[in-house]
Parts: structure tokens; C-alpha cells; sequence
């Protein structure tokens, strides 16, 4: 069960998603939580810091989808990294629609934020940490240089499946061209001669 300040955040996360970052308020967080008038601003003097709890809310709560995906399918090769992906394109465009329209609306945000900017980007490396471990299972003999590669292509294909929706959306060829084109086979060592 969620506490209240969860409460509030998957609250401030909802707005965002469904009505994006000029409609974040305290009240209007106040309003989709179904708490009292004050709560928010209770918790979150700032819509600054209303803001950087919520880029760590919606980065724990992304976590954990993708943990759950993983961990069921776990992949370890580029083949079954590409169908976890294409699984979390999937949630993460239908399921879970409105939290990946709240980062994305937080990382425009942050084009004109600096502060937030920060913010994303250590919150982003703890992401990044997790996410490489999952690269090397997979076969990444080079995770810090594929990781940017896949993921930056992952965020452009969600992005547009949530900007122009495609009825058919099915990511599954892209991902797994891409996955297995950059993540690198191991190979044996040869002895030099």
C-alpha cells in the first residue's frame, strides 16, 4: 500500500501524463490524489522540489516494470534482450502510457531547466548502472558504448508510438535488428600465433 507522499507523486505523475507540465500544481495534485486541499505543498514546499521527487518516483516505478519483465523473460542474449525491450515498448506505450508521458514531458522540461536537468541525469545514472548490468547478461562485451546506442533509439520508437499512435505498433523487427546488429557476439580468444 502506498504512503501518502506515493501517493501524492503517482498523483503528480498522472497529471503530467495526462495533462502535461503547465497543468502540474499543488492543487491539481491535490485534486487527483483525492486528498485535502494543502497536502502537497505539505510534502513539497516548491513545484521544484514537487518536480525532482517525481523524476525519482517515476524512476523507481520504471525500474520495477522493467525489473519484473527481466527477471520473467530473463534474457541472456542479444535475441531475448530485443524481446524484453519490445515487451517494455509495449507497456510502456499502453499499460503504463501515462508514466512514460510524464518523463517525457519532464525531460522537455529539463531542455529549459537546469536545475532539473541535474536531476535527471543522476537519477539517470543510477539507471543507467542497473541497466548495464542487464547488457552484459545479454552478451554486451561493450555495455557503456551499446547501452546509449539501443536505449536512445528505444526512447525515439516509444516516443513517436506515443505522439502518432499506430493501432499495429509492433516494434519487434526494429528492436531486434538494432539489439543484435550492436550488441557484439563473445568470441573465444585466438592465441596470437
Amino acid at each position: 500500500m502506498a504512503n501518502r507522499r506515493e501517493t501524492l507523486l503517482d498523483a503528480a505523475i498522472t497529471v503530467l501524463g495526462e495533462r502535461g507540465i503547465h497543468a502540474l500544481t499543488h492543487r491539481a495534485v491535490d485534486t487527483a490524489a483525492e486528498l485535502p486541499a494543502g497536502s502537497t505543498s505539505n510534502h513539497f514546499r516548491t513545484r521544484d522540489a514537487l518536480l525532482d521527487a517525481v523524476v525519482e518516483r517515476f524512476a523507481a516505478r520504471e525500474r520495477a516494470i522493467w525489473e519484473d519483465l527481466a527477471t520473467r523473460l530473463a534474457p541472456t542474449t542479444p535475441q531475448e534482450f530485443a524481446q524484453a525491450l519490445t515487451a517494455l515498448a509495449h507497456e510502456a506505450t499502453s499499460t503504463h502510457r501515462t508514466l512514460t508521458l510524464s518523463r517525457y514531458a519532464i525531460l522537455v522540461q529539463a531542455g529549459i531547466q537546469p536545475a532539473l536537468r541535474a536531476q535527471l541525469l543522476a537519477t539517470g545514472g543510477r539507471v543507467n548502472a542497473y541497466f548495464l548490468n542487464w547488457m552484459r547478461t545479454a552478451g554486451s562485451t561493450d555495455p557503456g558504448r551499446d547501452a546509449p546506442i539501443i536505449m536512445n533509439h528505444w526512447t525515439g520508437l516509444v516516443l513517436h508510438q506515443l505522439a502518432v499512435p499506430d493501432p499495429a505498433f509492433d516494434p519487434t523487427a526494429q528492436i531486434t535488428a538494432l539489439v543484435t546488429t550492436v550488441i557484439r557476439p563473445r568470441t573465444a580468444e585466438v592465441p596470437a600465433p
